[in-house]
This record gives C-alpha cells, structure tokens and sequence, in this order.
C-alpha cells in the first residue's frame, strides 16, 4: 500500500483515542467576533433585511473594540444561510393573489409552441464588471424571495401612453381610468 507503518499506527492510536479519524481541533486564527456578536449581526439583518454589510461592520466592534471588516460581517451571515441577494421589486401579494396566479399557471399548462408564440417575454438584464452596481440587496435565506419583509414595493402602475392626436387613456390606475379627450380629463 505504500504508506509508512507509523502513520498507521498513529491512525489507529487516534481512533482509540478519540472514536475518530479525523483531524484533532487547530489553533488557527482567532475569531475577532464572539458567538453573542455573531448573533446580534444575525438578528440585526433579519430585522433590517436590506442593510448592507458595510454599514452592519461599521456599527460592530469586535473583540478588544477592533473594527471588523464588511467580509467578516459576509461570512458571519453566510454560515447562518443568509445570502446577499437582489430583491423582488413589486407589489407584496397577498395570498389570494398567489392563489389566483397558481390558478392562471394551471390553466395555460397545456398551451403549445404556436399558443406561446403570441406572449412577448422580455428579460433585461444588466452587467457591471469593475465597480458597485448600486443596487441594494436583501440579505434572505433560500425560498424566502416573496415573503413581505424581503420585498421591495413598487407601485405598478405605469403611467399613461399617448398618440400625440386625439386621446390618452391611462390603464391600470387603482382609481379607475382617465381618459384626457383634447385637453380635459374625465373620470369614466
């Protein structure tokens, strides 16, 4: 087997020893947070899900009151399952509007190619290499995207569109719709 017989001998020593063959424990780096602090920068971002953590680490103080750096505030969070991630940007959907849009996916689960060839998808997505994007991010565990706290509001309401001729018609509206008929605005 082309091992040496004290390396086996020490193995087997580890094994009575301990019941493992694992490494023992190393020294390592010391951690400049404590278990407490670890907790509180976990329960901060839950609470405040969509803090960074560049302003998280200039708020901790670590131990002997040293400045802890924004990956020590990553890594703390990642081995709780936080992940910076970025957020829905919508409205916060109540539970009757999940069940009316698992409704609509039943009902087109059976549409074809040619069915599906008249929807227009749209996907713009942006990339920045070299620097901060600058868009926020929430801190969430995996399958927690659409829970209220992780959600970014957005009114939805887009806005009118106009021809420049005759009318403008805006759609949408939680109010209702304004149609502005040569300058004057009516409620209909």
């Amino acid at each position: 087997m082309n091992v040496n017989r004290t390396t086996i001998f020490r193995l087997i020593q580890r094994l009575h020893e301990t019941d493992t063959m694992s490494d023992r424990p190393r020294s390592g780096r010391p951690r400049c947070t404590t278990q407490r602090q670890d907790r509180n920068l976990v329960r901060n971002h839950m609470n405040n899900r969509f803090l960074s953590a560049s302003a998280s680490s200039r708020q901790t103080r670590g131990r002997n009151n040293q400045r802890i750096s924004a990956n020590t505030v990553r890594r703390r969070l990642s081995t709780s399952g936080l992940r910076a991630r970025r957020p829905y940007i919508g409205p916060i959907l109540t539970q009757r509007h999940g069940h009316q849009r698992t409704l609509w996916a039943h009902e087109h689960a059976a549409w074809d190619r040619i069915q599906w060839r008249c929807v227009v998808f749209s996907d713009e997505s942006r990339f920045c290499i070299e620097h901060a994007d600058g868009r926020v991010r929430v801190w969430r565990r995996s399958g927690e995207r659409y829970q209220a706290n992780c959600v970014r509001e957005h009114d939805r309401w887009g806005g009118a569109s106009f021809d420049g001729t005759s009318m403008c018609c805006c759609t949408g509206s939680p109010r209702g719709a304004h149609t502005l008929l040569a300058g004057a605005c009516l409620d209909l």
